[in-house]
């Protein structure tokens, strides 16, 4: 797991911390299923979500992993040091019960993201284990789907 140790020594300044979680497969965004999908890259995600954050004032730390352990290490690290979460967990959305056990120990704002609308999928994605947990869930909008996420943040944490 690698986070951005900078991001750590500004929050220490004073500077709030947005924690964004990708889960597993989505490090092939642009590639994989682009009808779903679309052609934007992980990189393309993480740097809206830190263009937005920074213009509200915020550090961003991102974290993308094909395991969940790595996620729960994660969460439980960020407790008390960041002040937000936004994840897609991708498909341990619908049974990771331990990724919901850890967000709900995290006590600031958890925005939940997707891509496209699970809903609208496969019966199979219609439960999200991390609904329960979060703040909010935004799905179905592709990017703006992450600028909204921070936009919540802000409204909620200022």
């Amino acid at each position: 797991m690698t986070l951005n140790r900078s991001a750590l020594s500004k929050y220490r300044r004073g500077v709030p911390t947005i924690l964004l979680i990708h889960g597993p497969n989505l490090n092939l965004l642009g590639e994989r299923e682009p009808e779903i999908y679309g052609t934007a890259t992980l990189d393309d995600y993480v740097r809206t979500v830190s263009t937005v954050a920074t213009s509200a004032g915020f550090e961003v730390e991102h974290l993308q992993t094909n395991h969940e352990g790595v996620i729960v290490d994660a969460i439980h690290a960020a407790r008390g040091r960041v002040q937000a979460i936004i994840i897609n967990a991708g498909a341990f959305t619908h049974y990771a019960w331990s990724i919901h056990d850890a967000l709900a120990t995290f006590t600031g704002p958890i925005i939940e993201v997707h891509i496209s609308d699970p809903l609208t999928r496969e019966p199979w994605r219609h439960l999200s284990v991390i609904a329960p947990v979060a703040s909010q869930t935004i799905a179905g909008l592709g990017p703006l789907g992450y600028e909204q996420a921070v936009a919540a943040i802000v409204r909620q944490i200022g």
